[in-house]
């Protein structure tokens, strides 16, 4: 169980420091290293997630660096997004869930390798686009809050590696306030999910065997961690590189999910 414990810290250290990313090891820890059934591993993400980022935006809104229109015009399509994830998600197998997340990883990973480039766009657009909402970019956000919340409620991640990149570029929010407004959204989808998920896991019980159980104790423990892991994080990450950390941070997901490919395809193909 120690290893669970570094593992925690290194999700809050690693959101500390990059402010997105970070979540998206939760739900192999607690797979892989707790050993629970993958199911239940999405379901206690989700928790442990909404409660990372929940003290973020706390520490965020005391700064001012919360845009809450801006994460009100993404949670709310966000919410059923999720809820509509966490419920295709009954339908799907833990193996295949996982696969997704493999995938995902690997997503993650491209976009950090290319780290800056949302600031770079967000900096030449800046000027040229009104901050006033048409009705047609209220529709392309909508849609986009819609997407990011059925990542969240199919595989139990925060997705703040791909809000903040919307938040940079369609809000034209610096990206510290990016930061800061993704984490509101992250809080609001992740409570949705995991509520949606705990009134579904019942379903995926052995016959005549007991229904999985969320380990309530290593959620707190594990989201305490994680938030001093986060505050350490965040006192560090003006003073570490953050292309370098990001470049890091990519490979650690790329052979993460490399080794989780290697699971869990011979499990869903064959």
């Amino acid at each position: 169980m120690i290893w669970a414990w570094f593992g925690a810290a290194a999700v809050g250290l690693s959101l500390g420091l990059l402010g997105s990313g970070g979540a998206i090891l939760t739900v192999p820890i607690l797979v892989y290293l707790v050993g629970h059934d993958e199911k239940i591993a999405i379901a206690e993400s989700l928790a442990i997630v909404g409660a990372i980022s929940a003290a973020g935006v706390l520490r965020s809104a005391f700064q001012g660096r919360v845009d809450f229109r801006s994460a009100a015009l993404l949670a709310f399509p966000g919410m059923v997004g999720t809820y509509l994830g966490a419920h295709l998600a009954t339908w799907l197998s833990g193996a295949f869930q996982l696969l997704m997340l493999a995938l995902l990883m690997m997503g993650a990973a491209t976009l950090m390798f290319r780290s800056g480039n949302a600031e770079d766009v967000r900096r030449a657009r800046e000027g040229s686009q009104e901050r006033g909402m048409t009705p047609r970019a209220l529709l392309t956000i909508a849609l986009q809050g819609v997407a990011l919340g059925m990542v969240t409620g199919l595989v139990g991640v925060g997705g703040g590696f791909l809000i903040v990149p919307v938040l940079v570029l369609l809000r034209q929010l610096p990206m510290t306030t990016a930061i800061g407004t993704s984490l509101a959204i992250i809080t609001v989808n992740s409570s949705v999910g995991f509520a949606k998920y705990t009134t579904t896991l019942h379903l995926h019980a052995v016959p005549g065997g007991a229904v999985p159980a969320i380990d309530w104790r290593l959620v707190v423990i594990f989201s305490a961690v994680g938030i001093l892991g986060n505050l350490l994080g965040n006192a560090l990450a003006g003073k570490i590189p953050q292309a370098a950390l990001k470049r890091v941070f990519a490979l650690l997901l790329v052979a993460m999910a490399v080794f989780i490919l290697g699971r869990q395809v011979p499990r869903v193909f064959f």
